[in-house]
């Protein structure tokens, strides 16, 4: 049985059309795009914004005085400003742009270990942690003699943790933790959402527990951009990452968000050209905010693009609440939402299917191991079915240890993507079963 259409207002082929790569044909087949965690499709607007800078207004930014110079420049700031409202920064100078979340935390990760870390200071993660929000927390460690502590993951694949006053605890009564934060805890910084288990993190309750202790937070909002409503305000954290390329933007693209009082204490990281004000042999100083963080040519016409991409977002899933009766609330992630539940339905279905991450509150990401299939081969044998899954560890090597397995075969949806769809992965999967064991 189909599920029911999401709500009356939206609809999917108005979002398909959108998206030129979803006519390309793969090996024959009409290609199935499930690796939306990994990077997502781009509609035809970002794709029109990012080319017309090429060919009208190329040209350096802040640089110039010449008309060039100042049309790219205003391109640039605009798209700062729409980014700005679109996480409700209070100023659009706290939106600092970057290459990726993974520029965007090794930016966190150098500028607050000068800042606050000393030997002996803890640093806390989750067990649930892309390498890009483990790997620079570790250098910053070693370059200042700090320890690295991890909050566990249960088998749900949530945080196993008690947070006081919280409704949304995930802890087992077994192991479920409340003393997380040590006296000497200086930095929390927690993924929004898991890119391998789509798990939703309670990243407010935690970060206003860590705010009662002086602690600064940083959160990878990779996969939360694209599906949920991220308002930096209110999550109360003190830096924001994300990348352009999971929300429907170009590659090379990132955010990282800070509040305004955090940013004009914390270091550069980077030397050149933009960050500066005076420079002498003695001694350089600093530019104001946001350029002290974006040292060098930025990407321009990345950053145009990834404007236009939420511009979109903003557009099309405002148009379909409204044509809903439900103006405000996400159409896209009922929509993906919907995807999910069923796929996990069907999936289930398969002998020796198990899935792991299996959260109460999860985005469209599905990631499941079958008994006696080697997740590299079954990905292969959709691929020839003209079906983009992702297979791997999802650069969360520790996760997949903690769930004893060496990788997963990972689907994740976005908006463009149909029930019809899922049906076919469902249909490849079993093909691919009967093929492997």
């Amino acid at each position: 049985m189909k599920p029911a259409a999401v709500k009356p207002g939206f609809n999917v082929e108005e979002i398909r059309a959108q998206f030129p790569i979803l006519k390309e044909l793969v090996h024959g087949k009409p290609l199935v795009y499930f690796d939306n965690a990994a990077t997502s499709q781009k509609p035809r607007r970002v794709i029109k914004a990012e080319s017309a800078y090429y060919a009208t207004i190329n040209a350096n930014v802040h640089r110039g005085v010449h008309t060039l110079s100042t049309k790219a420049t205003e391109a640039q700031e605009a798209a700062r400003e729409t980014i700005r409202k679109h996480i409700n920064a209070r100023h659009a100078h706290e939106v600092i742009f970057t290459s990726g979340t993974t520029a965007s935390l090794n930016l966190a990760a150098f500028s607050l270990g000068q800042l606050l870390l000393k030997k002996g200071d803890e640093v806390l993660i989750s067990g649930m942690e892309h390498h890009a929000n483990i790997v620079p927390w570790q250098l910053a460690c070693e370059r200042h003699g700090a320890v690295l502590k991890v909050i566990p993951v249960t088998d749900a694949g949530e945080w196993d943790v008690v947070i006081p006053g919280s409704t949304r605890n995930r802890a087992t009564p077994a192991h479920g933790r409340s003393d997380i934060f040590g006296e000497k805890t200086r930095i929390l910084a927690i993924s929004h959402v898991s890119n391998t288990l789509g798990t939703i993190n309670p990243v407010k309750e935690l970060i206003a527990e860590a705010r009662k202790r002086g602690i600064i937070t940083v959160v990878d909002g990779a996969q939360a951009i694209a599906h949920l409503d991220v308002d930096v305000q209110d999550l109360g954290c003190d830096l924001y990452a994300f990348s352009g390329h999971k929300a429907y933007g170009p590659t090379g693209t990132g955010v990282l968000y800070g509040r305004e009082e955090l940013l004009e204490r914390m270091p550069p990281w980077q030397g050149g050209g933009e960050m500066i004000d005076v420079v002498t042999f003695a001694k350089t100083t600093y530019a104001k905010l946001p350029f002290k963080f974006e040292a060098g040519t930025p990407h321009i016409a990345g950053i145009i693009g990834l404007g236009e991409a939420i511009r979109w977002m903003e557009d099309y899933d405002f148009a379909f609440a409204k044509a809903s009766a439900e103006q405000g609330k996400s159409t896209f992630a009922a929509h993906e939402h919907m995807l999910l539940e069923h796929a996990t339905k069907e999936l289930l279905t398969i002998d020796g299917l198990r899935i792991i991450g299996t959260a109460k509150e999860k985005v469209g990401v599905i990631s499941f191991v079958i008994d006696g299939v080697h997740h590299y081969d079954l990905g292969t044998l959709l691929d020839q079915q003209g079906i983009a899954v992702r297979t791997g560890h999802h650069c969360t090597q520790p996760l997949m240890e903690r769930f004893g397995v060496s990788g997963t075969t990972r689907a994740s949806f976005a908006c463009f993507n149909t029930v019809e769809e899922v049906e076919v992965m469902v249909a490849g999967v079993r093909k691919g079963v009967k093929m492997l064991r």
